[in-house]
């Protein structure tokens, strides 16, 4: 099992940044990717950014490239999110995923935290 804990979440004016992190802990040598996923109000939960452990390798959706970015601490088994230039439209739970395979693929989930942007 990973166990996955999410900070950094919060209320940010529209054209601010924020700063998501995921700790994660127990197996995490089987973990091959992490990533970062989001479900806004009556909408599906969707891939935001993923990155490789092994060679740091990025992924991103279309909506957030050049705005967010995702890094990772192997020493401390610890990605980030940083988001910048927030819009409404980013308003949602975040949510930290751990991947055997790849990244938009997780098989083990946090808890979420909410990040809301306000116009």
């Amino acid at each position: 099992q990973v166990q996955l804990v999410e900070s950094g979440g919060g209320l940010v004016q529209a054209g601010g940044s924020l700063r998501l992190s995921c700790a994660a802990s127990g197996r995490t040598f089987s973990n091959n990717a992490m990533a970062w996923f989001r479900q806004a109000p009556g909408k599906e939960r969707e891939f935001v950014a993923g990155i490789s452990w092994s060679d740091g390798s990025t992924y991103y959706r279309d909506s957030v490239k050049g705005r967010f970015t995702i890094s990772r601490d192997n020493a401390k088994n610890t990605v980030h999110l940083q988001m910048s230039s927030l819009k409404p439209q980013d308003t949602a739970v975040y949510y930290c995923a751990a991947s055997s395979r790849v990244a938009w693929d997780p098989q083990y989930w946090g808890q979420g935290t909410q990040v809301t942007v306000s116009s």
